[in-house]
């Protein structure tokens, strides 16, 4: 029998000790439930995974709109940042669309907690062809900075959709230095690996940021907001989140 409460696993990163736990909701008829976290923050858990599907569903559905002919025979390309519980990326693949995934992520753990089958979905993601992961900042390589792009490989490869998962909310980071990203410069240097009418997806565990909503207004052609309910079990009601859609 499992314990009601374990740590699978933790390491050290250059951010912190980054630890992999599962526990046992008794109050939830014996929910199992996987969690993330780094140092004492909360970074994701499959209790809520609502607003993190939500951002594949409507990024995607917005990148399907805006290339129907590529959708149905080329395949889309679609790079997500930020892996966690793989959430994002697992509905991202539920798209028959979708023929190429990049999945960016800084630490090397969660990549190895998916690649050797320790959390739900990890397997899964693992065995699709269409899905890679790759371990790096998303932060720097959305500017290319060092010259390297989201795909290693090709520096200069474009994406038809980008959907970003790591940060709390534009102004809730969990390091200072992401903050540089939400501005208007970076958003359009990142822009640089869009194609044409391409989408750029966001997950923020607040309400809409007028800083950050003007930023992507003096970048993109269209940008909108969409405010995402789910049921919070352990506070007993409904919270939102908000998943910003901005296209090029």
């Amino acid at each position: 029998m499992r314990p009601s409460f374990e740590i699978i696993d933790h390491q050290e990163t250059p951010l912190g000790v980054v630890s992999l736990r599962r526990r046992t909701m008794m109050t939830l008829d014996n929910l199992e439930v996987y969690e993330v976290k780094l140092n004492d923050d909360f970074l994701m858990s499959s209790l809520f995974t609502v607003v993190e599907e939500a951002l594949s569903t409507l990024g995607l559905a917005a990148t399907e709109k805006a290339f129907p002919e590529i959708a149905e025979t080329e395949k889309l390309s679609v790079v997500v940042g930020g892996l966690g519980l793989g959430y994002t990326a697992k509905v991202a693949l539920d798209h028959a669309s979708v023929g190429e995934l990049i999945v960016v992520d800084y630490l090397r753990p969660v990549i190895d907690w998916h690649e050797g089958g320790l959390v739900p979905l990890g397997a899964g993601l693992s065995a699709d062809a269409r899905c890679r992961f790759e371990h790096g900042d998303f932060f720097k390589r959305a500017v290319r900075e060092g010259g390297e792009g989201f795909d290693s490989g090709s520096s200069e490869k474009k994406f038809h959709a980008v959907l970003l998962d790591i940060d709390h909310s534009p102004d809730h980071l969990l390091n200072p230095r992401h903050a540089s990203f939400y501005t208007e410069s970076e958003l359009r240097k990142m822009t640089e690996q869009l194609h044409p009418g391409g989408i750029f997806g966001l997950w923020s565990d607040d309400p809409p940021e007028e800083n950050f909503m003007n930023a992507l207004n003096n970048v993109f052609a269209h940008c909108e907001t969409h405010i995402v309910p789910f049921h919070n079990p352990i506070l007993g009601r409904d919270s939102e989140s908000t998943v910003y859609v901005a296209t090029t």
